[in-house]
This record gives structure tokens, C-alpha cells and sequence, in this order.
């Protein structure tokens, strides 16, 4: 039995599980906050002194968490900036968020390179406010002087993995981190530098893109550090989740994502073409507005909560007595509706019951991310089996209704740190690799985690129903927006 560390630095905190490298069981946890700092509030893009990230991983892995481990994979937020010099110092801090100044450096590239099919064609998506290709030409219109000091151009883990290693001369990063930075094609496998020169206005040094088990190098203590790669596909690779697979993540927006065998190139900007952190590729669609739905009709109801919105829905039945909420609240991305604003349809006088607007915010909510699917679907995806991830996935009146809606067998996992599990399999991978145990094409077989599982059942000719309402009002409504 060996033992192996992931850690997980995201926006807020660093944590480490430590686990074995045989079953993947968790041995030993440790947390820490880390601050974000927003220098103001006129939408500037968040800067973080990536010391912090050192410093928060330093006090979580403290008490001797790490005694005895032989080696660290590293994930780590995704579409943090780190731009460097040549001597390797910060040029400013890390550019961790995207504002509208992003928004409007998005547009921005898209017109400099001949409109999205360019995109397209060049990288699998479009320039996204928060990819590091937009925040490059943020930097070289607003801060042209720290744009012309930087020479290197570093992720979160690309930098915490180098400090890791003693900040040899070799930069790496992974498949998966570099398909984010919006100048790595996943098709091709390569980069795009004429995009880096196009947003930055002069070339800059890149990371090796490495394989998914590879090692990046060793410690002076001896430690095996492995690629690392985003919290994305860390999550993905923690889940075990493979083909026919796919997951719906609920936050204040959503996305759906899944396992697929190829990259896929997509002109309408629906599909953001990511690499993972196996060597497979997972194509992501977003929706705008998830929970933010549910939260809003519990306020419009006089609900304290969620939990509260959720009982009350299950008060009412499938369909929501031909109640139909469009949810597209904050405008929407799937379909591409910037603008628009949410739609309710089908009242009338029995309908007007709390319980039924209640089932209608869940079923919304559901029947927007079955379109995410459905683009996916429309595009060779298979799709057989979904993972339901958030706070908002324990709900009763979620898991009633998102096996049917979704047309497909729904897992919900156990809370747990995936995406840390995820950067600690990566670890173990590298290390067997390299002892000669593993092969490097086959990732460790790590116990699955512990999951409700949820089927369709009987329930699934009323919920397509239920989604042919709500395609019927959204055409209705939004002819010819959304095309999967």
C-alpha cells in the first residue's frame, strides 16, 4: 500500500485528502481558507496575490498531514491568470475572475479573428469573459506596461506545481488546464501562439502540455509531483465518471458536461471543448440560471429556503397543472438569449396555487439543463447515465423529478471533496507509473463513491411530456433560438 495527496485550491480555500494509493480510501483531510481580494467595486476583475495559495496549502497540510505520502497531485481553480517575467516573478497579481471589461476583451478577439467560426475552427470555442485569452487582452489594453513585462504565462496549478518542484526551469501544465486557456486547441493537441500574440501583442513562453500520467517532476525531499490539472476535470476524474456518462453540476448557474472520445468543434458558442485529465475530452454546455431559479420563487413565495420550496412543490404533481417556467432570469446562454427575461405560461385559475409555481421552478430549472443534454445528444454525446452534483441535487423535489426530465438513470453522490480525490488518483497514477506497477493509458481503479441512484421508471413518459410543454412554450416564445 502506498499514499498519495490531492489537493484542491479553489477561489476560497486549499484542501488535501490523503489517501491510499490501492482503493483511493481517504486516510487524512485538512482545509484552509485563502483570501480573495477585489481591489474595488466598479468590476474590476479579482486580483489574488498567488502567495496566498502557498500560504493557505501550507497551513492546511500542516500537523503532519502529509507524513509519509509519496506523492502530490495538484488541482486548482480554473482560468486564473499568472503572468510572469523573465526572472519568473508575479507582473501584478493573479487575474482570477471576469467582469464586463472581460466581456467587452471577449468580443473583442472574436471580431480581431474573424467572428466565432474562427474560434471554432481554431480552439473548439469562442473567448469566454473569464479564459485566460481574454484576460490577456484586458492586460494589454488596460495595463500595457505589465502586459510588456510578461514573458511567461502560468495557470493556479501550473504555478502552485512549479513552486512545488523548487521553480525548476521546466513548466508544465496538463491536457485539461490548457484546453480552458482559450490558446490550446483539445482537437489538435497543440497550441495556437498567433492567438496568444493576438490578445497579448507579442509572444510569450507556455507550458509543456504533459500526459494525463506523466509526472512533472520530484521534490528535493523526493516527493513525485504529478501534472496536476483544473478543478473541472479533477472533479470529473474523482467522480470516475467514463463514457456514457455525464454530469449536471447545480450552483447559481449550471453546466453539464460529459465523457466523449473526441473533441467537438462548435460554431454556435454552446459548447465549450474541453480536454480531461485521462486523455478523453469533456464538452461542456452552460446554463445561466440554475438554483438562482429556486431561490427566486422561494422569495416570491415568502419561503425561508430551499428545503422549504421543495416540500411545498411536492405538494403539487408532474407538469405543475400546466404551469411552464421559462427560467431565463439573468438572460440566458443555453439557448443564447443575453437579454431576455423569464417567462410564466399555462395560468389559469386552478393552476394559481402556491405549490404549483413551486413544481414549476423545479421543473424550469431541470427542463433548461435537459436542453444543455440535448445539445450535447445532438452532437454524437451518449449520454446513459447522469451525476447530480450541488446542495441543491438533495432536494426531494429535484430527485422526483430529474430522472424523467433528464431521460436517464440519475446518481447523486455523496458530499465529498471530488475534486481533491480527483488530484489524488492523478498522483497515484503518475507514482505507479513510474514505480512500473500501472500502466500509463490505465488509471487506477479507485471504489466508486458511495451514490443514490435514481431511475426514470414509470415516471418517464409524464416527465418528456413535461418537456415537451416547455419546449412548445419556449418556441412559443423564443422561435428559432435554440437549435441542438
Amino acid at each position: 500500500m502506498g499514499i498519495v495527496a490531492g489537493l484542491d485550491s479553489s477561489p476560497d480555500f486549499t484542501r488535501i485528502v490523503v489517501c491510499d494509493t490501492d482503493t483511493g480510501a481517504v486516510l487524512r483531510q485538512g482545509y484552509a481558507p485563502h483570501p480573495v481580494e477585489t481591489p474595488d467595486g466598479a468590476g474590476r476583475p479579482s486580483d489574488v496575490d498567488p502567495q496566498a495559495w502557498l500560504l493557505s496549502l501550507g497551513e492546511a497540510a500542516g500537523g503532519g498531514l502529509l507524513e509519509g505520502v509519496q506523492a502530490i497531485g495538484v488541482s486548482a481553480q480554473q482560468n486564473a491568470l499568472v503572468p510572469l517575467d523573465a526572472q519568473g516573478n508575479t507582473v501584478r497579481p493573479a487575474l482570477v475572475g471576469g467582469d464586463k471589461r472581460a466581456q467587452v476583451a471577449a468580443a473583442d478577439l472574436v471580431d480581431a479573428l474573424g467572428g466565432r467560426e474562427a474560434w471554432a475552427q481554431a480552439v473548439g470555442c469562442a473567448p469566454q469573459a473569464a479564459q485566460p485569452v481574454t484576460k490577456l487582452r484586458w492586460l494589454a489594453k488596460n495595463e500595457p506596461e505589465n502586459a510588456l513585462r510578461t514573458a511567461v504565462l502560468l495557470q493556479a496549478h501550473d504555478w502552485l506545481v512549479w513552486q512545488l518542484l523548487g521553480r525548476p526551469v521546466r513548466r508544465t501544465t496538463d491536457r485539461g488546464g490548457a484546453s480552458g486557456t482559450g490558446y490550446w486547441s483539445a482537437a489538435s493537441g497543440g497550441y495556437r501562439p498567433d492567438l496568444v500574440e493576438l490578445a497579448l501583442g507579442h509572444q510569450a513562453i507556455l507550458p509543456e502540455v504533459i500526459g494525463p500520467s506523466d509526472a512533472a517532476g520530484t521534490t528535493p525531499e523526493g516527493l513525485l509531483i504529478s501534472a496536476g490539472t483544473g478543478e473541472t476535470m479533477a472533479a470529473a476524474f474523482g467522480l470516475g465518471i467514463g463514457l456514457g456518462d455525464a454530469v449536471v453540476s447545480l450552483g447559481a448557474s449550471g453546466s453539464v458536461m460529459a465523457v466523449h472520445p473526441e473533441a467537438l468543434v462548435d460554431q454556435s458558442g454552446m459548447i465549450t471543448s474541453l480536454a480531461d485529465a485521462t486523455g478523453m475530452h469533456l464538452p461542456v454546455v452552460t446554463t445561466l440560471n440554475a438554483v438562482r431559479t429556486l431561490r427566486g420563487a422561494a422569495e416570491l413565495l415568502g419561503l425561508p429556503d430551499l428545503e422549504s420550496l421543495s416540500d411545498l412543490a411536492m405538494k403539487s404533481t408532474p407538469g405543475s397543472h400546466g404551469l411552464v417556467l421559462l427560467p431565463y432570469l439573468e438572460g440566458e446562454r443555453t439557448p443564447n438569449l443575453p437579454h431576455t427575461a423569464g417567462t410564466l405560461a399555462g395560468l389559469r385559475r386552478e393552476s394559481m396555487k402556491p405549490e404549483h409555481l413551486a413544481r414549476a421552478a423545479f421543473e424550469g430549472m431541470l427542463c433548461g439543463l435537459g436542453d444543455a443534454l440535448d445539445v450535447l445528444r445532438g452532437r454524437g454525446v451518449d449520454v446513459r447515465r447522469i451525476f447530480l452534483l450541488g446542495q441543491a441535487a438533495e432536494l426531494p423535489a429535484v430527485q422526483a423529478a430529474a430522472p424523467s426530465l433528464f431521460g436517464a438513470q440519475v446518481v447523486v453522490p455523496q458530499p465529498a471533496d471530488y475534486a481533491a480525490i480527483g488530484a489524488a488518483r492523478q498522483a497515484a497514477w503518475a507514482l505507479g507509473v513510474s514505480q512500473g506497477t500501472l500502466d500509463p493509458r490505465t488509471p487506477p481503479a479507485w471504489q466508486g463513491a458511495a451514490a443514490q441512484v435514481l431511475e426514470p421508471g414509470e415516471e418517464l413518459a409524464v416527465g418528456q411530456a413535461v418537456r415537451q410543454q416547455f419546449t412548445a412554450v419556449r418556441e412559443q416564445t423564443h422561435p428559432g433560438a435554440f437549435r441542438p
